[in-house]
Protein backbone atom coordinates (compact mmCIF):
# COMPACT_ATOMS: atom_id res chain seq x y z
CA UNK A 1 0.00 0.00 0.00
CA UNK A 2 3.39 2.50 0.54
CA UNK A 3 4.04 1.63 -2.71
CA UNK A 4 0.56 2.91 -3.89
CA UNK A 5 0.62 6.10 -2.07
CA UNK A 6 4.09 6.79 -2.98
CA UNK A 7 2.81 6.57 -7.01
CA UNK A 8 -0.49 8.78 -5.96
CA UNK A 9 2.03 11.16 -4.66
CA UNK A 10 3.96 12.06 -7.67
CA UNK A 11 2.71 14.72 -10.19
CA UNK A 12 3.30 12.25 -13.35
CA UNK A 13 0.42 10.34 -11.59
CA UNK A 14 -2.41 12.49 -11.17
CA UNK A 15 -1.30 14.35 -14.97
CA UNK A 16 -1.78 10.33 -16.06
CA UNK A 17 -5.31 9.53 -14.27
CA UNK A 18 -6.70 13.47 -15.61
CA UNK A 19 -5.61 12.20 -18.94
CA UNK A 20 -7.22 8.85 -18.48
CA UNK A 21 -10.32 9.83 -17.24
CA UNK A 22 -10.31 12.61 -20.10
CA UNK A 23 -9.96 10.12 -22.57
CA UNK A 24 -12.78 7.66 -20.94
CA UNK A 25 -15.35 10.54 -21.02
CA UNK A 26 -14.14 11.21 -25.17
CA UNK A 27 -14.42 8.09 -25.82
CA UNK A 28 -17.65 7.56 -24.06
CA UNK A 29 -19.55 10.19 -25.53
CA UNK A 30 -18.02 8.90 -28.97
CA UNK A 31 -19.09 6.02 -28.20
CA UNK A 32 -23.09 7.03 -27.70
CA UNK A 33 -22.12 9.42 -30.50
CA UNK A 34 -21.97 6.60 -33.23
CA UNK A 35 -24.26 4.42 -31.58
CA UNK A 36 -27.22 7.32 -32.19
CA UNK A 37 -25.28 8.28 -34.80
CA UNK A 38 -25.87 4.49 -36.28
CA UNK A 39 -30.14 4.23 -35.17
CA UNK A 40 -30.73 7.76 -36.55
CA UNK A 41 -29.07 6.30 -40.00
CA UNK A 42 -31.31 3.37 -39.39
CA UNK A 43 -34.28 6.06 -39.27
CA UNK A 44 -33.13 7.55 -42.08
CA UNK A 45 -32.58 4.68 -44.13
CA UNK A 46 -36.48 3.56 -43.13
CA UNK A 47 -37.66 6.76 -44.33
CA UNK A 48 -35.71 6.77 -47.85
CA UNK A 49 -37.00 3.45 -48.17
CA UNK A 50 -40.73 4.64 -47.10
CA UNK A 51 -40.17 7.86 -49.30
CA UNK A 52 -39.11 5.79 -52.59
CA UNK A 53 -42.22 3.62 -52.35
CA UNK A 54 -44.16 6.09 -52.15
CA UNK A 55 -42.71 7.98 -55.02
CA UNK A 56 -42.74 4.61 -57.19
CA UNK A 57 -46.38 4.76 -56.20
CA UNK A 58 -47.01 8.08 -57.29
CA UNK A 59 -44.84 7.45 -60.31
CA UNK A 60 -46.97 4.60 -61.64
CA UNK A 61 -50.28 6.66 -61.06
CA UNK A 62 -49.35 9.19 -62.98
CA UNK A 63 -48.10 7.16 -65.72
CA UNK A 64 -51.54 5.16 -65.73
CA UNK A 65 -53.09 9.24 -65.41
CA UNK A 66 -50.96 9.45 -68.33
CA UNK A 67 -51.33 6.69 -70.70
CA UNK A 68 -55.13 7.39 -70.00
CA UNK A 69 -55.29 11.06 -70.86
CA UNK A 70 -52.75 9.98 -74.32
CA UNK A 71 -55.41 7.13 -75.30
CA UNK A 72 -58.18 9.74 -74.61
CA UNK A 73 -56.47 12.56 -76.77
CA UNK A 74 -56.27 9.96 -79.97
CA UNK A 75 -59.60 8.84 -79.36
CA UNK A 76 -60.68 12.65 -79.64
CA UNK A 77 -57.84 13.34 -82.60
CA UNK A 78 -59.53 10.14 -84.28
CA UNK A 79 -63.00 11.74 -83.66
CA UNK A 80 -62.59 14.99 -84.70
CA UNK A 81 -60.46 14.01 -88.57
CA UNK A 82 -64.30 11.77 -88.18
CA UNK A 83 -66.38 14.93 -88.06
CA UNK A 84 -63.93 16.90 -90.40
CA UNK A 85 -64.63 14.35 -93.11
CA UNK A 86 -68.00 14.19 -92.29
CA UNK A 87 -68.58 17.69 -92.61
CA UNK A 88 -66.82 18.07 -95.96
CA UNK A 89 -68.51 15.02 -97.45
CA UNK A 90 -72.12 17.02 -95.86
CA UNK A 91 -70.87 19.97 -97.22
CA UNK A 92 -70.61 18.21 -101.02
CA UNK A 93 -73.90 16.66 -100.96
CA UNK A 94 -76.03 18.24 -103.93
CA UNK A 95 -78.09 20.96 -102.46
CA UNK A 96 -75.84 22.11 -99.94
CA UNK A 97 -74.31 24.77 -102.38
CA UNK A 98 -78.08 25.96 -103.15
CA UNK A 99 -78.93 25.78 -99.74
CA UNK A 100 -75.96 28.23 -98.81
CA UNK A 101 -77.20 30.31 -101.33
CA UNK A 102 -80.58 30.85 -100.48
CA UNK A 103 -79.18 31.65 -97.11
CA UNK A 104 -77.16 34.34 -98.55
CA UNK A 105 -80.10 35.53 -100.91
CA UNK A 106 -82.65 35.50 -97.75
CA UNK A 107 -80.13 38.00 -95.93
CA UNK A 108 -79.53 40.16 -98.88
CA UNK A 109 -83.38 40.05 -99.55
CA UNK A 110 -84.19 41.42 -95.55
CA UNK A 111 -81.14 43.86 -95.55
CA UNK A 112 -82.54 45.75 -99.06
CA UNK A 113 -86.42 45.49 -97.85
CA UNK A 114 -84.53 47.78 -94.32
CA UNK A 115 -82.29 49.87 -96.49
CA UNK A 116 -84.52 50.40 -100.06
CA UNK A 117 -88.64 51.24 -99.60
CA UNK A 118 -89.19 50.81 -103.01
CA UNK A 119 -87.63 47.26 -103.74
CA UNK A 120 -90.28 45.71 -101.49
CA UNK A 121 -93.43 46.18 -103.51
CA UNK A 122 -91.26 45.30 -106.87
CA UNK A 123 -89.79 41.86 -104.95
CA UNK A 124 -93.10 40.87 -103.67
CA UNK A 125 -94.52 41.00 -107.07
CA UNK A 126 -91.52 39.32 -108.50
CA UNK A 127 -91.91 36.45 -105.94
CA UNK A 128 -96.03 36.36 -106.53
CA UNK A 129 -95.40 36.03 -110.26
CA UNK A 130 -92.44 33.52 -109.55
CA UNK A 131 -94.75 31.53 -107.06
CA UNK A 132 -97.99 31.19 -109.80
CA UNK A 133 -95.55 30.06 -112.52
CA UNK A 134 -93.77 27.04 -109.83
CA UNK A 135 -97.50 25.42 -108.82
CA UNK A 136 -98.62 26.24 -112.72
CA UNK A 137 -95.02 24.22 -113.92
CA UNK A 138 -95.99 21.65 -110.89
CA UNK A 139 -99.74 21.00 -112.19
CA UNK A 140 -100.65 19.83 -115.53
CA UNK A 141 -99.21 20.29 -118.81
CA UNK A 142 -96.21 21.72 -117.46
CA UNK A 143 -95.28 19.39 -115.02
CA UNK A 144 -95.52 16.73 -117.51
CA UNK A 145 -93.20 18.67 -119.89
CA UNK A 146 -90.39 19.37 -117.41
CA UNK A 147 -90.19 15.49 -116.41
CA UNK A 148 -89.40 14.87 -119.92
CA UNK A 149 -87.36 17.36 -120.64
CA UNK A 150 -85.68 18.96 -117.32
CA UNK A 151 -85.29 22.85 -117.25
CA UNK A 152 -87.95 23.97 -119.96
CA UNK A 153 -90.84 24.35 -117.80
CA UNK A 154 -88.68 26.16 -115.07
CA UNK A 155 -87.35 29.01 -116.25
CA UNK A 156 -89.64 32.01 -116.69
CA UNK A 157 -91.03 33.40 -119.90
CA UNK A 158 -89.29 36.85 -121.39
CA UNK A 159 -92.51 38.38 -121.56
CA UNK A 160 -92.85 38.40 -117.36
CA UNK A 161 -89.05 38.75 -117.72
CA UNK A 162 -89.77 42.36 -118.76
CA UNK A 163 -92.52 42.81 -116.62
CA UNK A 164 -90.41 41.86 -113.89
CA UNK A 165 -87.63 44.57 -115.23
CA UNK A 166 -90.28 46.72 -116.09
CA UNK A 167 -91.32 46.92 -112.07
CA UNK A 168 -88.07 46.84 -110.36
CA UNK A 169 -87.00 50.29 -113.00
CA UNK A 170 -90.26 52.21 -111.72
Amino acid sequence: MDLLTEILKHPFTWGLLLGLLIAGFIWKSGFSARRNLARELKRVEAELKNLQGHLNTQLKITATGQESLQSELASLRQQNENLRVNHAALQQKPGRAEQRLLQIQEIAIRTMREQAPGFAAAWENAIRQGEAEVDAAESGLKKLVRRVIPGYGSHASPSARITTDDNLHS
